[in-house]
């Protein structure tokens, strides 16, 4: 039995709308093998400068992501979508073990398979330093933002 992860390609903008958000709430519970289970068994990901290919090296990633990005909350963004794939950006903050905030910006280009795994992703980021009372995501998204999009700084 094969897998499925509806909404299926080809991807309208209110079924691409909740691809965004369900990558967003299951990023935002910090549960690597939640996340991974939304990739193909196969998925090839660039994140920065690292390169990952398969569920057990995305759990790995991922587990190694939260114990250096602490308290980490995000947000994602549709940018655009065509077929079987999907842009976003997107924004999250996080605190080292020093306890200085970062914001991470960053844009993330999906491409699915039929069953609707992600099959690739490509994230390029970038970080900024920010000060604590400079903060916006207190957790995850509330119902009455879903769809909201956010400013960029």
């Amino acid at each position: 039995m094969s897998e499925s992860r509806p909404p299926l390609p080809p991807f309208t903008e209110e079924t691409a709308l909740l691809k965004v958000q369900a990558a967003e709430d299951a990023w935002n519970s910090r549960d690597p093998e939640r996340v991974a289970s939304a990739y193909t068994p196969n998925s090839i990901w660039r994140n920065r400068d690292t390169f990952v290919t398969g569920r057990d090296e995305i759990v790995q990633f991922l587990a190694d992501k939260w114990e250096r990005e602490l308290d980490y909350v995000l947000r994602k963004s549709l940018w655009a979508f065509q077929g079987n794939r999907i842009a976003v950006r997107f924004q999250y903050e996080w605190r080292d073990a020093s306890d200085q905030w970062w914001r991470s910006y960053g844009n993330e280009q999906w491409q699915f398979s039929a069953d609707g795994l992600m099959d690739r992703r490509e994230a390029s980021i970038n970080d900024a330093r920010i000060d604590e009372t400079e903060r916006r995501f207190f957790g995850s998204r509330p119902g009455s933002e879903r769809g909201v999009d956010f400013p960029l700084q």
